[in-house]
């Protein structure tokens, strides 16, 4: 893990060059604390500059970067890891090689393959070769775009960056808010697709590569991986799917433990971080696991991992627990929070995120994570809403009345419930309807369209729940979820791994039927992975069947602590920081600031007044830390 930066021009010298890498690389330091390297190449009348922050993980004596071929002169910088080098490294045996790593391994790879090159590795990477004899530069993200990668074109050239705010430093750009972009963010809570909050700052689409012609100076891109469910299964029965998941799982963990300094692991109470918790463990008998809690009964998990860990005796027998608590005082961070994770996204979980990276960074470099499961497997309740909706039409009156008993907010959604699959995919999340947008924005929005960049090329033959999947793992998983993880874990330099993510675990559960996922009778999602893990004695039937207690904070109750609250929250709402913005209605936002209510609301609300509080509250310490 760790930060890369690049610039292409024909109008600055190689030293300036040389100087704005170094400036870049010093703005995420935190990415790379270990050491650090800029390069700069010509290929006739333009310059290509490089430059690496390191993390050091893997390889330790020999790993720095950028690498360069001693043969053609290519050169890669790169920021994640390959996790399947080592067998990759037999396709490319042939060649001299410098390094023992595994980013050395995908140059070699580029070299033989051309662009095909990404379609072998397997793991978390963002990075750039440099291709003399193309006469080019290559962009390019991992599948699910868990690490981000940002560029910019000014007439000085062409930048990029694993960061926003080495870009702006890098390309001597003012910071500006793309006004384009504010009723995206007030309706999805995030900005999805390309775009930023940033005008002319975009993101590298995940799963895709940008190629830059250094002769003409234009660039194009292209997708070279899709998640799309629905495909041709590959499995004939339950006990087959739960084999070939286990198989599967145990793999992605096993190549995730690759690493020459001390992997650890995340753990709530969920079965996702359990049993990559647990798999990690048989793996590594006196693993570090670190987990936060809470005083609210609602939000708080740790009796939960205390009691995985006694029932999954013996495996966590060596193992260590090392918790914190999450108190509202958290708050008091939420700034820095917000210049650390840049993109404008107003996401509860930050908070306890921000502080089990922090715990974790005291005592490791690297950490196993359970995130994306929910994603990929169908985990949370509006999977199980959507499958509802669809089969109820199939149902008999008894069968339909017990449906709408364990189901009650179908009664609301079945009337509304849009045939166009972008439409409902964010109708039970939609923080601001169109009216109530535009008297917040002072300005008439209309329908919010979901970004075309980032749509995936669902269809009218889909599966309900598999157009569903393919929107969720497209935008909100690379766009909102991995997005914090990856810019709070590295904050504090730790490195987080995602064995869920794993793309061979990703076309397997595309290739599942939508019943595999979504088990409507048991009420159950990600209903494979559950009956795999029970069976296989990865996790205890308690966990196995607990149902998702999403990762957030009891936000309304802190909010209602108007007294402890810190003074940014009053300045914000009370103390006229609305009004000199100038963006938002005051009055709009003080009528919520007033109607905030704890009642009825618990963690798995999925739009509270908090909530639209918390939105305002983060685009406001946004700009403040930006724009203004």
């Amino acid at each position: 893990m760790c930060g890369i930066s690049g610039m292409i021009s024909r109008h600055l010298t190689s030293g300036e060059i040389r100087r704005r890498l170094e400036r870049m690389g010093s703005i995420q330091r935190h990415r790379g604390p270990d050491d650090s390297n800029e390069q700069v190449y010509s290929c006739d009348d333009t310059l290509v500059g490089l430059g690496f922050v390191r993390l050091a993980i893997l390889d330790l004596e020999t790993g720095m970067q950028p690498v360069v071929s001693i043969d053609d002169g290519c050169a890669i910088v790169c920021n994640g890891q390959v996790y399947n080098y080592i067998e990759l490294r037999e396709e490319v045996s042939s060649e001299e090689f410098i390094t023992r790593g595994d980013i050395e391994v995908a140059l070699h790879l580029y070299r033989k393959k051309g662009i095909e090159f990404l379609e072998y590795l397997n793991g978390m990477y963002a990075g750039a070769v440099f291709d003399p004899e193309r006469k080019s530069v290559l962009l390019f993200r991992d599948r699910f775009g868990i690490k981000p990668l940002y560029y910019t074109s000014t007439e000085e050239g062409f930048f990029f960056s694993s960061e926003i705010k080495p870009l702006l430093e890098g390309s001597v750009m003012k910071p500006e808010l793309d006004h384009e972009s504010l009723p995206v963010y007030f309706s999805y809570r995030y900005v999805p697709g390309e775009r930023t909050m940033f005008r002319n700052i975009r993101r590298l689409p995940p799963g895709s590569y940008l190629d830059y012609n250094l002769e003409s100076g234009s660039f194009r891109i292209r997708r070279y991986w899709e998640y799309l469910p629905g495909g041709d299964g590959v499995t004939s029965s339950g006990k087959e799917a739960e084999d070939h998941f286990i198989q599967l799982l145990e793999d992605a963990v096993r190549i995730r433990m690759r690493s020459d300094v001390e992997v650890a692991s995340f753990l709530s109470g969920g079965i996702d971080s359990s049993s990559v918790a647990s798999m990690a463990a048989v793996r590594q008998p006196d693993i570090k696991l670190f987990t936060v809690s809470f005083n609210d009964p609602l939000y708080n998990e740790l009796d939960d991992v205390r009691a995985l860990m006694k029932a999954g005796h013996p495996v966590f027998n060596n193992a260590k627990l090392i918790h914190s608590s999450c108190e509202p005082g958290s708050l008091e961070n939420l700034p820095q929070l917000i210049r650390s994770v840049e993109d404008c996204i107003s996401l509860g979980t930050i908070l306890p995120t921000d502080q089990v990276c922090r715990l974790a960074s005291q005592h490791v470099k690297v950490v196993l994570t359970g995130e994306g499961a929910d994603e990929v497997f169908a985990g949370y309740r509006k999977f199980l809403l959507e499958m509802a909706a669809e089969e109820i039409g199939f149902m008999s009156e008894k069968e339909k009345g017990l449906l709408l008993k364990d189901f009650p907010e179908l009664q609301k959604y079945l009337p509304v419930r849009a045939s166009d699959p972008r439409r409902r995919f964010i109708q039970s999340e939609l923080l601001f309807n169109q009216s109530e947008l535009s008297r917040l924005l002072g300005k008439e929005t209309g329908e919010v369209a979901f970004p075309e960049d980032a749509m995936p090329a669902v269809h009218s033959g889909m599966h309900p729940l598999n157009q569903l999947l393919a929107m969720e793992c497209r935008s909100r998983l690379p766009d909102y979820v991995v997005l914090r993880l990856d810019k709070l874990s590295m904050r504090h330099s730790l490195e987080t791994r995602t064995p869920y993510l794993d793309y061979r675990l990703a076309e397997f559960a595309a290739g599942l039927p939508v019943h595999m996922k979504v088990n409507l009778a048991e009420r159950m999602g990600k209903y494979v992975c559950r009956k795999s893990l029970l069976n296989h004695h990865v996790v205890d039937p308690v966990t196995a069947f607990r149902e998702k207690k999403p990762f957030t904070i009891p936000l309304a109750s802190w909010l209602l602590q108007r007294d402890s609250l810190p003074d940014y929250v009053r300045e914000i709402f009370q103390g006229g920081e609305i009004e000199r913005t100038g963006i938002l209605d005051p009055r709009m936002t003080g009528q919520m600031w007033n109607n905030v209510t704890a009642e009825g609301i618990g963690p798995a609300t999925l739009v509270s007044e908090a909530d639209r509080i918390f939105a305002v509250l983060t685009f406001s310490l946004w700009m403040k830390e930006f724009v203004a």
